[in-house]
Parts: C-alpha cells; structure tokens; sequence
C-alpha cells in the first residue's frame, strides 16, 4: 500500500482511531479527518511511531459544504486504497424541540458528506480494479426511532445506498459495506445529549474486527455482536407501532 492512502474520517476519537490503527498495521498511510487538529496531530504521531506509515491530517468541519468541499477535491485527487466513512453524530430529543440547524448539519455529515466522499474515491478504485469503502451505519438503521427520528433515517439511507453500491461494484473488485454498530464505547451518547443511555457497549477494536471480517466475506452489510444481529432481523418483521414502542423504550432508558 505504500503509494496509496487510507482516508478515515471523524478520526480524531473512538471508532476512527481503532479503524486508523488497524489500517496501518496493515501497511496503508493514513489521512486523519476531523474538526480537531490537536488530536489528529496526537493520532498521526501514534501511527507513525507504531506503524512507521505516512499520515496525512485534515482538520475540517464535514456538516459545512463550504468547508468540507476542498477536502473533497483534495480526496478525488488521491489513489485511494480505503475510505471508512465513519464522521457522524446523532441528537436523543423529539424533533419538533431540536435546532433546526443541527438537524441540517446532522444531516449534511451522516448523509451528504458520506455520499460525496464515496462518489470522490469510487471512480478511482474502480479505474484500479481494487479498494474499499466502508460506511458506518448503525442499527438503528432497522427501524424507526422516536427520539432519535433524524440519526434512524440518516443510517437507514447509509445502510440502502451501501447495499446499492455493493451490487454495482461487485464484479469491478472494489467493495462496500455498510457496518452497522449496536452501542460501542464512544463519545456518541455524550455528544448526543445523554451518556447513560445504553449502557452495555460494545469495543471500538471488536466493531473494526466486524467490519474487517464483512469485508473478507464480500458482505453487502454486516451487523456487530451476535444480540444486534438478531435484534436487526427481527425489527422488520414486527409492526411499526411495535418497533417505535420498543425502539423507544430503549432510547428513553
């Protein structure tokens, strides 16, 4: 991988430096994307000392189209190995009391930045006949939530244009797939407005594992945990009235 990188966005923390970490000691030089340059700059140093890779950092704001729009560019120009499309954050409260402004900004870092990223790196890795994109939903895309109405539907659009792309690719050696995380030991609750919701969480290293593993298997999507997987094949299955009821019960505790 020594002439091509590795872009992980929202790389500053949880997720994105597991995902990071396990790229380059597999060889890949890494482009670190994310708000806050300090601890991008600390996680590039890691790298470095750990792994001996190349970094890159981009410390950029991905919910604002003007800002994000030169790392766009900068992506499209660069032979890309893997792009885990993992910046996102959800908001826990009824949407009819939300900001409306972190509802659009929600929205352009879970959905439209994910999809322009995807679309700078796609034409590349297929001219290459190789390369990976990794896009990180959650299981809340199975259902609809109340009290998290906006972050459900955003990951439902990551998990159906992941699959989309999956299929499109397939036979060009390029793959897709959605990973769909439960509860994992991040600052996503934190940020969302409530630390204590969900207590039981998984590991940031056991949910790359997951991906890693999805990836080997050529998987459209893939879930992590054994109990997220049976609660994402069931949650279809029941009727709306019960999925919002149970869905919500779960956020509320």
């Amino acid at each position: 991988m020594d002439s091509t990188w590795a872009v992980v966005t929202g790389a500053s923390s949880g997720l994105g430096v597991a995902f990071a970490h396990r790229l380059a000691s597999e060889g890949a030089n890494v482009v670190l994307a994310a708000r806050s340059e300090d601890r991008l700059e600390q996680v590039a140093a890691e790298l470095r000392s750990r792994h001996g890779v190349r970094t890159r950092v981009s410390p950029v704001d991905l919910s604002s189209p003007e800002g994000r729009a030169g790392f766009v560019e900068e992506v499209s120009r660069t032979p890309v190995s893997h792009l885990i499309n993992n910046a996102g954050f959800g908001t826990l409260g009824e949407f009819a009391d939300i900001d409306p402004a972190r509802v659009t900004q929600e929205l352009e870092l879970d959905v439209v930045a994910l999809t322009e990223l995807s679309r700078a790196v796609t034409p590349g890795m297929v001219s290459r006949g190789r390369g990976a994109i990794v896009n990180v939903a959650s299981t809340a895309a199975f259902q609809p939530i109340p009290g998290m109405a906006v972050y459900a539907a955003a990951k439902a659009y990551v998990l159906r244009f992941s699959c989309a792309l999956w299929d499109e690719l397939h036979a060009t050696g390029v793959r897709a797939i959605a990973l769909c995380p439960g509860p994992t030991q991040t600052a996503f609750f934190a940020n969302a407005g409530n630390s204590e919701v969900m207590g039981r969480r998984r590991t940031p290293e056991q949910v790359v594992d997951t991906a890693w593993a999805g990836l080997k298997r050529h998987r459209p999507y893939t879930v992590d945990g054994l109990g997220n997987w049976g609660l994402a094949l069931t949650a279809g299955l029941a009727p709306v009235r019960l999925q919002t009821l149970i869905s919500r019960g779960i956020v509320s505790r």
